[in-house]
């Protein structure tokens, strides 16, 4: 490949789709291509945090787990403080946490109770948006603390299961890079 044809390369080139995954029926949208490729990785970076730019942010809350990888590089990027949203009893120390439902049954999410402070302005950053439910409780838990979400940044939103329209129905800013029709 061409120096030009890489260049003009889309963070949608970098995603990988694998079929049938992890049920059938499936098309899961797979972001591990995209951090592959330092070029690919650089991109997606830079478009997730470019809306934010000049806006006050204190903190980046990455979603576990590909949100971790996204959101310290954004975070880093900013030049603010990460914040990770984990699975319920993965995190040290006092948390607080937040139950969603998923479409399977239930799962929780927590974060350190002292890892922001009233009136810090986070941007909340994931791999996928898909229903929401993920996205929504690392929303509450944020709110729970006194901070402000100021944006919620994804790498790929699959429209078609709601997740957006549940987001933008709080309040929310949702911008995602890309966006697959289907699950």
């Amino acid at each position: 490949m061409t120096s030009a044809a890489k260049a003009t390369k889309s963070v949608q080139d970098y995603i990988r789709t694998i079929p049938d995954f992890p049920h059938e029926g499936i098309m899961f949208r797979d972001v591990t291509t995209l951090f592959l490729d330092p070029r690919g990785f650089r991109l997606a970076i830079d478009q997730l945090l470019s809306p934010y730019v000049g806006q006050r942010i204190d903190k980046v809350a990455g979603l576990e787990a590909r949100g971790f990888i996204l959101g310290g590089a954004v975070a880093h990027q900013l030049s603010v403080g990460f914040v990770p949203i984990r699975k319920k009893g993965k995190l040290p120390g006092k948390t607080i946490e937040q139950s969603y439902i998923l479409e399977y049954g239930e799962a929780t999410v927590e974060i350190h109770d002292d890892c922001l402070q009233p009136g810090e302005k986070v941007l909340l950053v994931d791999d996928l948006l898909a229903t929401g439910g993920t996205a929504k409780a690392g929303i509450a838990l944020i709110e729970k603390l006194g901070a402000e979400v100021v944006g919620c940044a994804f790498v790929v939103d699959l429209p078609d299961l709601g997740g957006r329209k549940a987001l933008e129905e709080m309040g929310q800013d949702v911008h995602a890079l890309v966006a697959f029709d289907g699950d």
